[in-house]
């Protein structure tokens, strides 16, 4: 007989293979399977790879910064998008004169959306958790203050004592869809929150529209679903706090890996103030009216939406180490993870345990 022109003899050995020849084989193709998988990430749970044309980004500028989404879909839904950060911007944009948050400190009579009532809501609900810590009435201090503490100069003791009259969320109420105040002077401010409630809006707007891997991020407060277009995880990192009052620095403190969570870090940490040698993010404590002097430099929290993260990332700033901790004891569903400013100038890390798991290797 020839095979290939090659003269075979008929009674050439046989080589059957060995029973443990075939559990090999089958130990060579799962093998085999595996490194593919490795090396071809671009698939989810759903067996659905996302190719270039189901990868939709967008970005822009939305509450004085920018944001970047990207989602799994077939078509492009950027209109749509901006649609929803719009209507978050003429709820709770202090910027935007014609918004629902600045008809409120100017003493208009409105009624407020759903947004708001959302907001406002949850800012009162958190108000209380954090003995006042997170405080949305906060608005004429950092007025007083200036970014960065620009105008300490021209602050003292009077003008503190004096704004501290209108400050405290337990002098505003909603009723009947309209904001009563103790003080028509009282302002609100909603910078710690609304960022975070923007990037749920759009995260349950791509939900409603059967989207089901998206990354929201909005000025750093980031809201995940499903997997990324690698078929892996979502890779966030936490910058580490230098001093570069350009931002241009963008060293990671860490990375964590994370799938159906939200995530806000807070800290103006690359404008530190210096007390005593030791140095002190810009945070302003709502119930005294001054800087805060805690060594929590940069403070980030995950929960189920981003809101929550914001605000509370927002109050551990206020309230330092221990105080924080003693919330996180009371809220096992809130993540935390703080870089604080140690004794010698470094730089130190505390984590609430059930944050470790993400934390990427």
């Amino acid at each position: 007989m020839k095979i290939f022109g090659i003269e075979q003899k008929d009674n050439a050995e046989k080589h059957d293979i060995k029973w443990w020849g075939w559990i090999l084989l089958i130990i060579l193709i799962v093998g085999t399977y595996f490194v593919y998988r490795e090396q071809h990430p671009n698939t989810t749970n759903n067996g659905i790879s996302w190719t270039s044309a189901k990868t939709q980004r967008c970005e822009g500028m939305v509450f004085g910064t920018i944001y970047h989404i990207t989602y799994e879909a077939e078509n492009d839904m950027q209109e749509e998008i901006v649609k929803v950060l719009q209507e978050v911007d003429n709820s709770l944009s202090p910027f935007n004169k014609e918004s629902i948050i600045s008809a409120i400190n100017d003493g208009r009579d409105t009624t407020v959306n759903e947004m708001f009532t959302d907001v406002f809501t949850l800012a009162e609900k958190i108000y209380k958790d954090t003995d006042g810590a997170f405080d949305i009435t906060v608005a004429h201090l950092v007025n007083l203050w200036g970014f960065g503490f620009k105008n300490i100069k021209n602050v003292n003791e009077v003008k503190v004592d004096s704004l501290m009259t209108y400050v405290g969320l337990d002098k505003v109420q909603l009723k009947d869809r309209h904001i009563l105040k103790s003080h028509k002077e009282t302002m609100l401010d909603c910078g710690a929150i609304a960022k975070g409630y923007g990037v749920d809006a759009v995260g349950k707007f791509l939900e409603k529209n059967n989207v089901k891997n998206y990354m929201v991020e909005i000025g750093g407060e980031v809201r995940v679903r499903g997997k990324n277009p690698k078929g892996q995880l979502w890779k966030i990192g936490i910058n580490k706090p230098v001093d570069d009052s350009l931002s241009l620095n963008r060293d990671i403190e860490q990375v964590l890996k994370i799938s159906d969570l939200s995530m806000a870090t807070s800290g103006n940490y690359r404008n530190f103030y210096i007390k005593g040698g030791k140095k002190y993010a810009h945070t302003i404590d709502p119930r005294t009216g001054y800087p805060v002097q805690h060594n929590i430099l940069s403070s980030t929290v995950i929960a189920s939406d981003c809101a929550t993260a914001d605000a509370y990332a927002t109050s551990f700033m206020v309230l330092g180490l221990e105080e924080s901790k003693k919330i996180l004891e009371r809220h096992k569903e809130l993540m935390a993870f703080f870089i604080c400013a140690g004794e010698n100038g470094e730089t130190e890390e505390w984590m609430t345990d059930n944050i470790k798991e993400y934390i990427s290797e």
